[in-house]
């Protein structure tokens, strides 16, 4: 088990915390809010919350079993393999629980209600590890708090969120099609190797490298296939025309020059 982080103050613990929260911010800003009016953001607040508190209990037991286990070298990586699944089994069944209750089923606000989810329980995870590396008494050359170290506190925060997010949507969209088991398992299995690549990224950064490919592929699919799903054919085609409305008018904005008059097309 890991010494007591005396060498933490309070305001490095708050940093931490709002770097892990960050993410959070991104996540919403970047995806939920763009929904407003076809689901019931009230409802993925909510579940938000849930992910906040769920995601505590979760970061606590990789931080007092995997995490020491890495540092004393007390289990090998199939041991430390094993233990991370079962957290990832953990984590992904009761984000079934949730986002399979009758009334989110019957309101079809599984998909974004499994992404709030995700991304509380991903923002704890990542403060939680953001934490330990900003403390100094912790065996790595990046901990403490400097430039290299808050950098990669970022990156730790953008990584969990999305990756702890996606398969939560994933999961959400596939129980609108009544599969559960298949996603259970390999949505496990995702979260089972992000934990072990977000542990190892405090002493290898790199590792982080490791999740981009699959980050990348599954946010693609999340923007245009899973957080979707819930919606009815109408309802997609309105959500699209307003994304692609906003990106123009967005593009526009951004374009247009101080003081010449607005085209009243945009």
């Amino acid at each position: 088990m890991l010494c007591p982080l005396v060498a933490v103050e309070l305001w490095q613990t708050q940093v931490a915390f709002g770097i892990g929260l960050l993410g959070v911010y991104i996540g919403w800003r970047g995806v939920i809010s763009k929904m407003t009016g076809f689901y019931d953001l009230a409802g993925a607040v909510k579940y938000l919350l849930y992910g906040l508190v769920s995601g505590m209990l979760l970061a606590m037991a990789v931080d007092r079993i995997i995490l020491p286990a890495i540092i004393l070298s007390s289990l090998n990586i199939i041991s430390v393999s094993i233990v991370a699944l079962l957290i990832g089994a953990a984590e992904a069944a009761f984000v079934m629980f949730l986002v399979a209750r009758p009334r989110v089923v019957a309101l079809r606000g599984s998909p974004p209600y499994g992404w709030a989810l995700g991304l509380g329980i991903g923002s704890m995870q990542a403060s939680y590890l953001i934490y330990r590396l900003f403390d100094e008494q912790l065996q790595s050359e990046y901990s403490g708090v400097n430039a290299v170290s808050v950098t990669l506190a970022f990156a730790i925060s953008i990584t969990s969120v999305l990756g702890h997010a996606l398969p939560a949507s994933w999961q959400g969209a596939m129980v609108l099609e009544s599969s559960r088991i298949r996603p259970f398992l390999l949505s496990s299995i995702a979260r089972a190797a992000l934990i072990v690549c977000l542990v190892l990224s405090l002493f290898v950064p790199l590792l982080l490298l490791a999740a981009l490919p699959a980050i990348a592929l599954a946010w693609g699919l999340a923007q245009r296939v899973w957080l979707p799903s819930g919606m009815t054919p109408a309802a997609k085609q309105a959500f699209r025309r307003t994304t692609r409305q906003s990106d123009k008018h967005r593009k526009a904005s951004d374009e247009r020059v101080a003081g010449t008059p607005v085209d009243s097309e945009e």
